[in-house]
């Protein structure tokens, strides 16, 4: 059996702290049931800043309702464990519809709470009104500090424009020898680092409650479309009958450009490159036979994808970069 390493994350340091402290509060406020609001900081403390609001909102809308079945229930039937299932029956679905089921089981707690006491008064209701007070009070206290991953997206921004580049050298030795001992690896690594890179830049979203995208996400979801032109396109390579002159050219053009990926935006320049590589492909002699006629039309198919390839890069805004990197693509 094979166990995971041993870590304490900040989530889980956030988590013992902030539900400690909100016993303590409801200890010294000498609130009935103080150790619940233990329980209640635990199921609001999230990964992120908008799922700790969201998660506060339905708890406390949930509640209220759950209140209004106590009343209904308890008070018109009988403090009953039956009757209680019955509630919890109607309780469910009721949640469910509104989109509330998040915050079923806290609103569990609060009804334990009345149904122990056997009678729905204002003292009780003042009571779990300061334990919901303080339990979802701290946790969104406690969840305003959120660890800094600007340091994390660069890298994967990095980690993934090098396997971009790594990607384009070996399309352009292939074009240059017909044959590569490329593994391809890098294919799947770009897949991984993009999924990463994208869930991280997503939670970046949620801590920034006054947006809904950053240009961290733009960016992976611009290199996903990418990558997908990439995926299409390197089978058309592989699959060239023959070495042409014309595979020298694209080759030049790929090379350049893998040792030009870049953040920022200037996939103009290597648009304008790529309609000179069009032009001299005009210029150049038509195909003899039958396989250097499909060499040439794989190729032409190849720099018009390459084409949509940046395309899609000149349509995100990009990093700000050093002037001394501003001519990469």
């Amino acid at each position: 059996m094979q166990f995971r390493r041993f870590r304490i994350g900040y989530r889980t340091l956030k988590t013992a702290v902030g539900a400690s402290i909100a016993m303590l509060i409801a200890m010294f406020l000498d609130l009935d049931y103080y150790s619940s609001a233990f329980i209640l900081t635990v199921l609001c403390i999230q990964p992120t800043k908008r799922k700790s609001l969201r998660a506060v909102y339905s708890r406390i809308i949930s509640t209220i309702i759950g209140v209004g079945f106590a009343f209904v229930f308890f008070e018109g039937i009988a403090y009953n464990p039956i009757v209680f299932g019955l509630l919890i029956l109607l309780f469910i679905p009721t949640l469910v519809s509104f989109k509330l089921q998040d915050g079923f089981v806290s609103s569990v707690v609060i009804l334990l709470h009345l149904f122990d006491a056997k009678s729905l008064t204002m003292s009780l209701m003042w009571n779990e009104f300061q334990l919901m007070a303080v339990g979802f009070g701290v946790a969104l206290l406690v969840n305003i500090y959120m660890p800094d991953i600007e340091k994390d997206l660069k890298k994967y921004r990095l980690d993934l424009e090098s396997l971009y580049a790594k990607i384009f050298h070996e399309v352009a030795l292939y074009l240059r020898n017909g044959d590569s001992n490329w593994d391809g690896k890098e294919l799947v690594q770009v897949s991984e680092v993009i999924e990463k890179g994208k869930a991280l830049a997503y939670q970046d979203v949620e801590n920034h409650l006054n947006r809904r995208q950053n240009l961290h996400y733009l960016y992976f979801d611009m290199r996903e479309q990418q990558f997908e032109i990439i995926e299409r396109v390197l089978p058309k390579i592989t699959a060239l009958p023959v070495t042409i002159s014309h595979s020298q050219l694209v080759a030049d053009f790929i090379e350049d450009l893998a040792n030009h990926v870049h953040s920022g935006n200037t996939a103009h320049r290597f648009i304008s490159k790529l309609d000179e590589v069009k032009e001299e492909f005009s210029t150049m002699p038509l195909p003899k036979d039958h396989e250097n006629f499909l060499a040439m039309a794989a190729l032409y198919q190849f720099i018009e994808e390459m084409e949509q390839y940046l395309r899609i890069k000149s349509n995100f805004i990009g990093f700000t970069t050093k002037k001394k990197t501003a001519s990469k693509d």
